[in-house]
């Protein structure tokens, strides 16, 4: 049987708080990550691990997340004095 992405451990519903799979995946890598470092847990999960215990914060609405766009920096004019 083959599944799609996140069919199987029931991630496809959690898409919607996301814009994409990447997305998805970077918001609980970076959530674990912080929970590894000693961030308290948003809510009670079942799991000791923390990637699992992102993935439980998300699926419950927990954890959100907004894209910071950059402002492209020009480098400065170049002058050609001779």
């Amino acid at each position: 049987m083959m599944y799609q992405l996140g069919e199987a451990r029931g991630m496809s519903e959690d898409l919607s708080l996301f814009n994409n799979k990447y997305s998805l995946v970077k918001g609980a890598a970076r959530r674990a990550r912080q929970l590894q470092s000693g961030a308290p847990p948003l809510g009670v999960s079942n799991s000791m691990k923390a990637c699992k215990v992102a993935q439980d914060e998300i699926k419950g609405g927990k954890v959100t997340y907004s894209v910071v766009e950059k402002k492209p920096t020009l480098p400065p004019p170049v002058s050609f004095e001779e």
